[in-house]
């Protein structure tokens, strides 16, 4: 702990320090509360996107069997190609994060009159798949902004809690047991000197 001043001026300024930790420590224990129920919310958006890409993973093995795996994984597969990924941003317990808006995918050129009405099905399933698998990358960014600015909002309210208000109540208390200690000695020597002044005068 650093040595503080035994006056009344500090003892006015550890007192509004006091006061503003004790003003600033409920908004941070809220942000601290919203930030884990997001992040809760986060992990079952995850865990969503795994059982959705588990589903379309078993739906493509019908497009497999119908299609022959030759076909499928070097035919299909390679008609599927991904362009670029547009993302948005949203403010989640005033942490600004991205979300995933689309996947957006080359166009597709085949022969419709050659290829089996189902072809085209396939490259839908195979471009939801694809989506699927990079939005669960945005949500684990996501998830992981969050955890940092959790882990950034506990360590602050920590600092408050364990560490900035015990230390100004223990400075206050010091100050004033000093402040006191003064004025008591003040006092004493006020009536010590009232009295030599008293017994002078007799004289």
């Amino acid at each position: 702990m650093a040595k503080i001043k035994l006056t009344k001026t500090e003892l006015k300024k550890q007192q509004d320090a006091l006061k503003q930790y004790k003003r600033f420590l409920p908004t941070l224990q809220l942000k601290k509360q919203q930030l884990q129920m997001e992040i809760r919310n986060s992990i079952d958006l995850l865990e969503a996107n795994l059982e959705e890409q588990k589903k379309f993973s078993e739906s493509l093995k019908s497009f497999i069997a119908l299609f022959g795996a030759d076909v499928f994984f070097n035919g299909l597969l390679g008609k599927v190609r991904l362009q670029s990924i547009r993302k948005g941003t949203a403010n989640i317990a005033g942490v600004n994060v991205p979300t995933f808006e689309a996947a957006v995918f080359e166009e597709t050129e085949y022969d419709p009159f050659r290829m089996p009405w189902s072809f085209r099905d396939a490259i839908k399933a195979l471009q939801d798949f694809v989506s699927l698998k990079e939005a669960y990358v945005v949500l684990e960014e996501q998830h992981r902004l969050l955890n940092d600015e959790l882990r950034t909002t506990t360590q602050r309210v920590n600092l408050f809690e364990k560490v900035k208000i015990p230390e100004c109540k223990a400075n206050i208390r010091t100050i004033g047991i000093q402040l006191g200690d003064l004025s008591t000695a003040a006092v004493a020597r006020s009536k010590i000197a009232k009295k030599k002044t008293m017994e002078a005068n007799a004289l």
